[in-house]
């Protein structure tokens, strides 16, 4: 979160003056005022049962509707056998604590063997379901237990740590000791919310087996496990073991839950609001002197001093959250036990004059010091106010709003938003909300008011020289309106560096799909067909509608969302193409593999540069490989070049991707591939527009016929007509000066 200069001293000089004021506040209001908190707003309904068994069952949890704050804190009681199970994860509940812990029990995971090394009996285990109540990592140890074992644990997140246990002779082993030797116990990081544990032996206990016959890994309670010899045998007769959960409410800070439109706030009076240091969400307790429940809105009760304790020697008064213990009259001192005990007073009067001067002046001095501080609020607020309205001109504001008063289409879509409306939808740009991050910056998934959900674009870096572009971004995607372009829905300008706001779309960019390794599967070539035709669709109504020149097309710019329809996005270095010109002079921008090599050479930025860009991504889709390559030879190892060095070598169908192959319509793959031979055209003109483009994908879209897995093919002449010139050596070697800026945009993505 960006901070705004001023705000800080600000801050600071509020709160050096609230140190000062609070001992004398506190001694002229408490007694009238008390502690004010923000009220409950939500109470169980009476009668509520709150024993399971032998668990105390509090509320924010309950056993049914009416009893509980919301369906994650359900309690399910068996009535026969009255014992309480957590209702997300079915998991056996053995204690609730006001601290936000939970304690369930889990199974031991096992896998056992005879004399042979083969397996007799076993158990694996996943903990699931528990998303609300990540696994405390303070509380809790992953252990495994055995003399030729290893066990790995997997959890949520990309989770994955291992822990080994080995030992030749029992003479080695220490009880209590799980250093490696017999025993292994390592940590579990923060957030884990489920997890899936394995075992196994690495010589199917060849050398152990008669002191060692089993592999144990199990998550527990650390002060619970305590490592015993006799475990090696017999542990798998202990079918479950503690393990503690962390517990919070909402999705909140304690400041944020205060201040919310909808009043949930949940802690009641004589209470403390604190942040859960495990997950969203925060925890309530009851101030000191108050003991009960801190969810409920009367339900931390004074606690009564002179009644549980001998704190006094003389006479004890209960105060609320307090005590005070009284001397006789005559007498003065501290009547505690511990303290300096009554004295006889020698002047009784003298003193109270002296209290009542003291008084006025401290009334005095509050009243100045109140004063003095808001006259401190209202110039730091004038100040903020002006630091905002630079940051807006900074920013690009009066030109922005020049550019989209011309268009009364952009002004009625394009909304500037505040930035404090935008902290509260990413909550304070919390790093859990990050969908994706590269060298330009992060760009969050944020809730508005309207329960909306938006991806908020955020540059890393204040370059007064992109402020152009930025500018020019807001104002392209204002100016078009069409399906498979990515909607812009508008701008936060008062904060150093701008900021954008998109419509979310949900299922990352073309280039996850095609490229990321951790994919389940390809797009199927029938989805990918229909996303070349939409992206070819957004860009023919681009060129010929607006006159925009995007600049930058390739697969991480292409979003996709759930039912994978295309967004072009990213229109920061595009350009607007004034009436009656056919090209524009600039610096060459974009990323290696996708630039138009006329463009490079000559400076001269047309559409044809959009579609030589676009017959690089048909090549990906029907290959399924990376634009730029270290695998592939240096000849090839552009894959424009590749795919132009394959139809000259009559090897067409070999650099298909296997899916492709598989699913691919021939008539359709020969047609898609004609159509980015001649995108890939070195000279512009002698490439197709956009709209020429877009029809051709239209009518190869309806065309059936057989796929390649169904005929034989013979590849004897060539199946795409003649060979495809492409650069010559001196123009490859002009490019070599942009793979640096190349290698980082490949692993970053392609941004």
């Amino acid at each position: 979160m960006v901070s705004i200069p001023g705000e800080r001293e600000a801050m600071s000089t509020l709160h050096k003056l609230a140190v000062l004021l609070l001992p004398l506040l506190v001694v002229m209001l408490a007694a009238r005022l008390g502690t004010a908190q923000p009220e409950s707003k939500s109470e169980p309904e009476p009668n509520c049962p709150r024993k399971c068994g032998e668990l105390n069952i509090p509320y924010p949890f309950g056993t049914r509707e009416g009893c509980y704050l919301n369906d994650s804190f359900l309690i399910t009681c068996n009535d026969t056998e009255n014992i309480p199970y957590l209702r997300r994860g079915n998991l056996r509940v053995m204690n609730i604590s006001f601290d936000g812990e939970l304690e369930v029990l889990n199974q031991v995971a096992y896998v056992c063997y005879d004399k042979s090394g083969e397996i007799v009996d076993g158990l694996t285990y996943s903990l699931q379901g528990t998303s609300r109540f990540p696994i405390s990592y303070t509380r809790n140890k992953f252990t495994v237990v055995g003399c030729d074992t290893y066990g790995i644990i997997t959890g949520s997140a990309g989770y994955q740590a291992s822990c080994t246990a080995l030992c030749d002779d029992t003479q080695y082993l220490t009880n209590g000791s799980c250093s490696g030797i017999g025993c292994c116990q390592t940590t579990i990081p923060k957030r884990v919310t489920d997890f899936n544990l394995s075992t196994g032996s690495f010589d199917n206990r060849y050398r152990v087996w008669d002191f060692s016959p089993c592999d144990f890994a199990f998550v527990v309670k650390e002060e619970v496990y305590n490592f015993s010899t006799a475990h090696l045998s017999n542990l798998s007769n202990i079918r479950e073991l503690p393990v503690v959960l962390n517990w919070a409410i909402g999705n909140q800070t304690c400041e944020e839950a205060k201040i919310n439109v909808n009043n949930t706030y949940v802690c009641g009076k004589n209470t403390e609001c604190y942040n859960s240091t495990n997950r969203l969400g925060y925890l309530c307790k009851c101030i000191a002197g108050y003991e009960g429940n801190p969810y409920l809105e009367n339900g931390c009760q004074d606690i009564d001093e002179c009644k549980i304790s001998n704190s006094c020697n003389r006479t004890c008064h209960n105060l609320p959250g307090s005590y005070n213990c009284s001397c006789p009259e005559g007498y003065e001192g501290d009547g505690r036990i511990n303290g300096t005990g009554c004295s006889l007073i020698n002047v009784p009067n003298k003193k109270f004059p002296f209290i009542n001067i003291a008084l006025g002046i401290s009334v005095g001095l509050t009243v100045i010091l109140l004063l003095i501080a808001f006259i401190l609020v209202g110039v730091q607020k004038r100040n903020i106010t002006k630091v905002r309205a630079n940051f807006f001109r900074k920013n690009g504001g009066i030109m922005l709003q020049n550019l989209l008063s011309r268009s009364e289409n952009s002004v009625q879509t394009t909304k500037i938003f505040r930035e404090e409306e935008l902290k509260k939808a990413t909550y304070n740009f919390n790093d859990m909300l990050v969908v994706g991050e590269g060298g330009f910056g992060t760009v969050y998934k944020g809730t508005l008011a309207d329960n909306k959900i938006v991806a908020i674009k955020k540059s890393k870096l204040v370059d007064p020289s992109q402020i152009e572009q930025f500018v020019t971004e807001v104002k392209i995607l204002s100016q078009i309106k069409h399906p498979n372009v990515v909607k812009l829905l508008g701008c936060c300008l008062e904060t150093p560096v701008p900021l954008l706001v998109y419509e979310f779309i949900t299922n990352k960019t073309l280039f996850h799909h095609l490229h990321d390794e951790s994919r389940v599967s390809s797009i199927p070539w029938e989805l990918r067909l229909r996303i070349a035709t939409e992206t070819a669709d957004a860009l023919a109504h681009m060129h010929s509608t607006t006159q925009i020149i995007h600049r930058d097309i390739k697969s991480a710019n292409i979003l996709l969302n759930d039912d994978y329809t295309a967004k072009v996005s990213d229109f920061g270095i595009s350009k607007l193409v004034p009436s009656g010109k056919t090209h524009l002079t600039t610096l060459v921008q974009g990323t290696y593999g996708y630039i138009d090599p006329e463009h490079f050479e000559s400076g001269n930025l047309t559409e044809k540069s959009d579609v030589y860009s676009f017959g690089v991504i048909l090549v990906e889709l029907l290959t399924g490989q990376q634009v730029l390559s270290s695998e592939r030879t240096e000849k090839n190892r552009s894959l424009a070049r590749y795919f132009t060095s394959s139809l000259e070598e009559d090897c067409f169908f070999h650099i298909l991707e296997d899916r492709v192959k598989q699913e691919g319509n021939v008539e359709q793959l020969k047609g898609v591939a004609e159509i980015a031979k001649k995108c890939l055209k070195m000279k512009g003109g002698k490439r197709p527009t956009m709209e020429e483009v877009k029809q051709e994908l239209e009518a190869l879209s309806e065309l059936e016929g057989h796929t390649l897995v169904e005929i034989q093919i013979e590849e004897r002449e060539p199946l795409l007509g003649e060979p495809l010139a492409y650069y010559d050596d001196t123009a490859s070697s002009g490019l070599d000066s942009m793979r640096n800026l190349a290698a980082f945009q490949i692993n970053s993505g392609g941004r």
